[in-house]
């Protein structure tokens, strides 16, 4: 069979949650490094997160979901509908890829695992749900919790250009990291993790310590304005429009560059595409 041209290539839908904390220095995010045999960004540290799976806007899941519904959650997207289904797409990754599963019982109490009786009955739903024995909806009906899309912030939004062989439409959501949980990474698609200061991870990106894709990168030069995890979660929540960024990219005279439309950053808007610095306004 021929290969598909750029135009051919689905956009899929997508969601990725940035879990934050405060450390000494600042607010912390969870990056985790992906399987060095990945055929997709391998070895690259990411935040949780994978596409937008059907059962993710089944009517199951949206009725453990009383915080939001489609509307809403559609509304704050800038969808007709589906909205909801990023939500739940963000807390399910979470839960298969970090093991935190963002949900509270009914009485109101956050879900807490620093039992070792719980949390071993929930590294079990994390393995169904994972393998798609069950769905986090039935996982969420069998403990009598509610996913707690509350919790979750609407953040940006990337595009990947046309001309990847993958190409995703992924939605980036903040949350602080519950309490009672750890992040424990499932040693198949992700094999490390490290808890960062954005400046931190970017000095370590840099250096070529650590390697990161132009969004992440990109995404944490943002979160390391803020001296807080409270500041990040309250410019989310304050946010009415988010504007999806869609690059392209080109090739200059020394090596491929990465363009941001609009200038978001009011850097020039060109970047160099292996390392995601910015370039001059008047570099050749």
């Amino acid at each position: 069979m021929d290969s598909p041209t750029p135009e051919q290539v689905p956009v899929r839908d997508a969601a990725t949650v940035m879990l934050l904390r405060d450390g000494s220095d600042g607010p912390e995010v969870c990056l985790m490094q992906r399987n060095l045999n990945s055929d997709f960004v391998g070895g690259a540290y990411v935040f949780p997160g994978g596409a937008v799976d059907p059962a993710d806007a089944e009517v199951a899941v949206a009725q453990r979901c009383p915080d939001l519904d489609d509307v809403e959650a559609s509304r704050r997207l800038g969808l007709a509908v589906g909205g909801l289904a990023f939500w739940v797409a963000a807390i399910r990754e979470s839960f298969e890829e970090a093991g935190v599963l963002l949900a509270r019982h009914a009485d109101g109490r956050r879900l807490d695992l620093s039992d070792p009786g719980a949390a071993e009955r929930f590294a079990g739903h994390r393995d169904d749900v994972d393998n798609e024995r069950r769905t986090i909806a039935e996982v969420a009906v069998q403990e009598d919790l509610h996913l707690d899309v509350g919790q979750l912030h609407y953040f940006s939004r990337w595009i990947t250009p046309l001309g990847a062989h993958r190409r995703y439409d992924t939605r980036f959501f903040v949350c602080a990291a519950p309490e009672g949980q750890e992040v424990v990474e499932d040693s198949r698609e992700l094999i490390g993790t490290q808890w960062l200061t954005p400046a931190e991870a970017l000095r370590r990106h840099d250096a070529g310590d650590i390697t990161m894709i132009f969004p992440t990168v990109r995404t944490l030069v943002a979160l390391s304005r803020f001296d807080r995890a409270d500041a990040v979660l309250d410019h989310a929540r304050a946010q009415s429009r988010v504007e999806g960024i869609l690059p392209t990219i080109s090739d200059g005279d020394d090596g491929m560059r990465i363009v941001l439309p609009g200038d978001p950053e009011h850097v020039g808007g060109v970047y160099d595409a292996w390392t995601a610095r910015p370039l001059s306004p008047d570099h050749d």
